[in-house]
């Protein structure tokens, strides 16, 4: 993986967002929204990495316990949440981490479009976060392919598919989504993208009716066995009886 975390930097195509909606039926207007509220619609930042949030009360957590006194007095881990610094700041933060422990480091950022934690990649459908990062500095398809998987891992589309914004800001962001008022910022950029032209969505055709099975024809009844013919008399026979009954005439 590049060390300086840029890759090519796709943007997403506008087919993009129904076509991975379909994939748990939601419409492009919900994912518009998730998208604004996450990260202002972008996944990249003004150098082209993927937009990260470096959470030190994460790596408080994820760093192992030897090097956790090193990683507080470098002001990178602490209990509580909090301290993030300007969006500038975030990858100094996570290269510094990185220095102290690699995958604590990644597991302790929050990445891409939809701000998935790198703790988090297995339910994104990742094996390893290097994997996660290395796709997601490529392509924001894959940011917005990931977050659908892990709606889909976390069984939260229900909620996104019935607008339940309380319900999937609580699944996507926590018990604490209210401080941020995530619920109400999902509401107001659907009704927002929901008030735009969607993109058209070639939808698959329904399938043919199957043809009916005709049944099958009813079997004929056996010909009869013809009949067998009645001996004709011989000429011989018929002159022997006539013989006989002038004989018996006295």
């Amino acid at each position: 993986m590049d060390p300086s975390f840029k890759g090519a930097a796709k943007r997403l195509d506008d087919i993009d967002l129904p076509k991975l909606g379909a994939l748990i039926g939601a419409g492009e207007d919900e994912l518009h929204a998730f998208i604004d509220v996450e990260t202002r619609g972008s996944g990249f930042d003004p150098q082209g990495r993927p937009i990260i949030l470096f959470e030190r009360h994460k790596f408080y957590k994820n760093v192992p316990a030897s090097k956790r006194a090193q990683a507080v007095n470098a002001g990178l881990a602490n209990k509580t949440p909090g301290g993030y610094g300007k969006e500038s700041e975030q990858y100094g933060k996570l290269l510094k981490a990185i220095a102290i422990d690699r995958q604590a480091a990644l597991y302790s950022c929050s990445w891409g479009l939809a701000q998935i934690m790198g703790f988090n990649h297995k339910l994104a459908g990742y094996d390893t976060v290097e994997a996660m990062v290395a796709a997601f500095m490529a392509d924001e398809e894959a940011h917005l392919q990931a977050a659908v998987t892990f709606i889909k891992n976390t069984h939260i589309d229900d909620e996104l598919r019935a607008h339940n914004w309380a319900g999937f800001a609580f699944g996507y962001n926590g018990e604490n989504y209210r401080i941020n008022a995530y619920d109400r910022k999902l509401a107001e950029a659907y009704r927002k993208w929901s008030r735009i032209k969607d993109t058209p969505w070639p939808q698959a055709a329904p399938p043919a009716p199957a043809k009916p099975t005709p049944a099958p024809a009813a079997p004929k009844p056996p010909l009869a066995a013809p009949t067998a013919p009645v001996a004709k008399q011989g000429f011989w026979a018929a002159l022997i009886n006539l013989i006989l009954k002038l004989l018996g005439r006295k």
